[in-house]
């Protein structure tokens, strides 16, 4: 399974990604900028899907919202 960002660049595991617009955090009051590094990055079962931590927790973050670093 291949893991691409918005650009299409291949992505794995452990690599560092930024976001490309502000994203708010569901059942949280945070919204994370655009620009924020997200290090050490996790895939997951779904291709459009990744893993890492952000904001101070764990959460799954939509490729079609990162570009690789």
């Amino acid at each position: 399974m291949e893991v691409k960002d918005s650009n299409g660049t291949l992505l794995n595991e452990g690599d560092s990604v930024t976001l490309i617009k502000d994203l708010k955090v569901k059942g949280s009051s945070l919204t994370l900028k655009r620009g924020t590094m997200v290090k050490n990055i996790r895939l997951t079962n779904s291709d459009k899907e990744i893993e890492g931590r952000a904001g101070g927790s764990t959460m799954v973050l939509k490729t079609e919202f990162v570009k690789k670093a």
